[in-house]
């Protein structure tokens, strides 16, 4: 399993170009239907604009779309799917929304236009890396509860909760492949003792 890039929310950003007006929005979607929908809340947006320009790419999924709408073939869709590729991101849709100036930019000015929106877009954006991670649960005695929690620390863990109860429970998140030596380490210091959960692995930013 890989981790991957991705973002986090929305993000927009404006380009004017002799007249035309582009406005790139982007979001996180990670899935076809999250993608379309974000589609069609820019185009109830932009009702009156000329275009509305797509391209998404889709982890989980493994799917790729792009659309010119209306505008000369792979002078707009295709940068914009090329930008989301060249700054390796995935689980995210760019929709350009173009209001015509008047003044034609040819397709060379169209490409130009389109990249440049959409470049502008992901750097407002803030990125996420999400990795295969677990959840591990861990029960400790009181006494050992401090050094159970360096073990953690040393391990990379982000713990995201502490119970303390008859025993005290450490609740937290690791990347995949990392929760092996902190098991092995609890298990040195409570002789076996420990009463430990390990989740399957999942993704997660992290």
């Amino acid at each position: 399993m890989e981790g991957y890039i991705t973002v986090q929310g929305t993000a927009c950003a404006t380009l004017v170009e002799k007249k035309s007006e582009f406005i790139a929005n982007l979001s996180f979607a990670d899935t076809e239907e999250k993608a379309l929908e974000f589609l069609d809340k820019v185009r109830s947006q932009h009702r009156t604009a000329r275009h509305n320009v797509y391209a998404y790419c889709l982890q989980g999924q493994n799917r790729v779309r792009y659309s010119d709408d209306g505008e000369p073939a792979k002078t707009a869709g295709l940068p914009v799917l090329e930008v989301i590729q060249h700054a390796n991101l995935t689980d995210v849709v760019v929709v350009v929304t173009r209001y015509f100036g008047g003044i034609l930019l040819g397709t060379g000015g169209l490409v130009r236009a389109y990249t440049q929106a959409a470049q502008l877009a992901v750097q407002q954006a803030k990125l996420v890396c999400v990795r295969p991670v677990v959840n591990v649960q861990a029960a400790v005695e009181y006494p050992l509860y401090q050094r159970a929690a360096r073990l953690f620390e040393e391990a990379g863990a982000r713990v995201t909760d502490t119970v303390f109860g008859a025993d005290v429970t450490i609740c937290a998140t690791l990347p995949f492949g990392a929760e092996q030596g902190l098991l092995l380490a609890l298990s040195e210091l409570c002789r076996g003792q420990e009463k430990v959960q390990v989740s399957p692995v999942y993704h997660a930013p992290f």
